[in-house]
């Protein structure tokens, strides 16, 4: 049975309201200024003590007052967009071509909005809460530069806390886990030069085609063979270019892909491992390979003490039978993680039902779970500020 206070489902509306308008104008990467805007002057009307905008470049900040208290907890949302066209018809869809709320970031501003205006109202809370909006979460690595920017020690944050929809888990339900959570996100580029020839004297070239495919083949191996099965890892080549035409060998051939872990030691072995198998490989074909591996975001992981009492707010809002509390790990990666490297904190999924997958031309955000979400922001800072 799920726990909604009066005055949260009171605002319902309102905060759909803000849901959608945000979803009508997305806005990607840093470049959330409209976004940005609308959030500060929102947190300026519910009367935060506090609102702080350009924090991680284009990032803003509400401090909210409770009663006299030493500590402080953060929470984050993440305010933009994917450079994708929309396909969900909706009256309230993208009005900027090329560029659509396709992770639920506009739902996730909204949610932290209500429960900044619902926090600002009730005051019941002894400490500070701090409200954090984040830009470019999509791989931007907004997270990494508010965290660079000094968010942590100008606003004297203690812990911090994130949340995430999730396609295909009930409505209102939450999933968390301790520990490693979510994948760290790496990209690599290979370039391979060989020595060109006519297509028909293969023997009078090194074809670079021919050591791309060597590499893509052994680069499996680095999952199959340098990694404890009982651990995590992907390697994935995603592209490969080369050539112009049906009877020509080029002389470079360029290959990128992703690379995931759940530890920081196999993405150690990734990263040593591939370099080593691209070199290695070309050269026994006689060609050279160049590798530029860079790492994006680091692995989400939950603190323990943090993660047991989202765990248990989680329950007080959607009941114990809804809340997964082992949820299994996934690879898809988040810059949340930056932010709990710098603070201990936790984060969770709230179930977005039945939709189209994140990243989906055809994904919506649930209103429907924006009452649980502000519900469990607010519970949480009144359980973790209480007296």
């Amino acid at each position: 049975m799920m726990t909604i206070s009066n005055s949260i489902a009171a605002m319902a509306d309102e905060i759909t309201g803000w849901r959608r308008d945000i979803h009508r104008h997305p806005e990607t990467d840093y470049d959330v200024e409209r976004t940005a805007a609308m959030v500060a002057g929102l947190l300026r009307s519910f009367g935060c003590d506090e609102v702080a905008e350009g924090i991680g470049r284009s990032g803003v900040v509400g401090v909210i007052r409770g009663r006299p208290g030493r500590r402080r907890i953060g929470l984050r949302a993440d305010m933009d967009a994917l450079p994708i066209t929309e396909a969900t018809g909706a009256a309230y869809a993208s009005t900027v071509p090329g560029k659509m709320h396709a992770c639920g970031h506009d739902g996730h501003t909204a949610m932290l909005l209500g429960a900044a205006k619902h926090l600002s109202e009730t005051r019941n809370f002894d400490g500070d809460v701090v409200v954090i909006f984040q830009p470019a979460e999509e791989g931007g690595g907004g997270g990494r530069a508010m965290v660079q920017d000094g968010l942590m020690e100008r606003f004297a944050v203690d812990e911090v806390y994130g949340m995430h929809n999730m396609p295909g888990l009930t409505p209102g339900h939450f999933a968390i886990r301790p520990g490693p959570f979510m994948a760290s996100s790496d990209t690599f580029d290979i370039e391979i030069t060989g020595r060109g020839s006519h297509a028909a004297k293969p023997h009078e070239g090194v074809d670079p085609v021919v050591v791309a495919a060597q590499i893509v083949t052994a680069l499996q191996t680095i999952a199959s063979r340098n990694v404890d099965p009982l651990k995590s890892a992907v390697v994935s080549v995603t592209a490969i270019e080369t050539g112009t035409a049906y009877n020509i060998i080029g002389t470079t051939c360029r290959m990128k892909g992703t690379c995931r872990a759940l530890e920081a030691g196999v993405r150690d072995t990734i990263e040593s491992r591939l370099t080593a198998i691209a070199e290695g490989t070309a050269a026994a074909f006689g060609a050279t390979a160049t590798v530029r591996y860079v790492r994006h975001y680091p692995v989400v992981v939950n603190h323990a003490a943090e993660t047991a009492a989202a765990a248990e707010v989680a329950r007080a809002v959607a009941g114990p039978a809804h809340v997964d509390v082992e949820a299994p790990p996934i690879m898809g990666a988040e810059d949340f993680s930056f932010m709990l490297e710098a603070r201990p904190g936790a984060f969770i999924f709230i179930g977005n039902g039945d939709s189209a997958g994140l990243h989906n031309p055809a994904y919506d955000f649930n209103d429907a779970i924006i009452p649980a979400g502000v519900s469990y922001w607010a519970k949480l800072v009144e359980a973790r500020l209480a007296a």
